[in-house]
């Protein structure tokens, strides 16, 4: 229970927030692998002593090995609320990202269309007709002579999706051996940073986290 109150940069009555460790997954799947949403709610079940099932909402999911901010809904009111502000994209996603490569735009936006194969488990650009609408802008803040630190603002959440854009371009990241990376690391994608309204008070929220370890180090003094 130590080691989840570690996590939590945020409680109230209404949700949780949380810094997710790469390497867990965000829900449960078929590999019944530890996941965080099974580790919250026994952190709840236990330190307010609830008999029964604890109620809590999964409002978005980041990718196994993605670190970074999530939230958490302790009740439904919560959970819709939160859901739509997903929906009509007043929730903020910030994402650290090394790419594979020289960028020649220093700011820009990706506009594509992407379809996820479900039996690969992988996401690939498509037509408008074949695929979903995927949107992010981004800003590199580090460029080396074989890599960039990019600042990722993601508009739309689709599945793999910074991963297949930056990819399609010829800038994988660095450890997507999935998408092309030639190099053996952990993945470098993190969740640094989520803003949104508090789904009761309507306050202004953000909650802001810094990679640590390798190659995060390199970049981010």
């Amino acid at each position: 229970m130590k080691q989840i109150q570690e996590l939590i940069l945020y409680e109230d009555n209404h949700m949780l927030v949380v810094h997710k460790p790469p390497g867990i997954l965000s829900q449960g799947d078929e590999t019944n692998d530890p996941n965080l949403l099974t580790l919250l709610k026994q952190y709840l079940k236990e330190k307010y002593q609830k008999p029964g099932n604890v109620y809590l909402g999964l409002i978005h999911r980041l990718d196994r090995m993605t670190g970074g901010v999530m939230v958490f809904a302790k009740t439904s009111k919560a959970a819709s609320r939160l859901s739509a502000s997903i929906r009509n994209r007043t929730f903020k996603k910030h994402y650290y990202a090394i790419v594979e490569g020289v960028m020649p735009e220093k700011v820009g936006q990706m506009v594509d269309y992407l379809r996820k194969d479900e039996t690969e488990v992988k996401s690939y650009v498509t037509t408008v007709e074949g695929g979903k609408q995927a949107l992010l802008s981004y800003r590199v803040l580090e460029q080396t002579e074989k890599a960039a630190l990019v600042d990722i603002a993601l508009e739309t959440g689709r599945h793999h999706q910074i991963r297949v854009q930056f990819s399609s371009r010829g800038f994988p990241l660095m450890g997507d051996t999935l998408y092309g990376s030639s190099v053996k690391m952990p993945l470098a994608l993190y969740a640094y940073k989520l803003e949104f309204l508090h789904p009761v008070t309507k306050e202004s929220m953000a909650f802001e986290v810094k990679p640590q370890g390798k190659p995060w180090d390199d970049f981010l003094k």
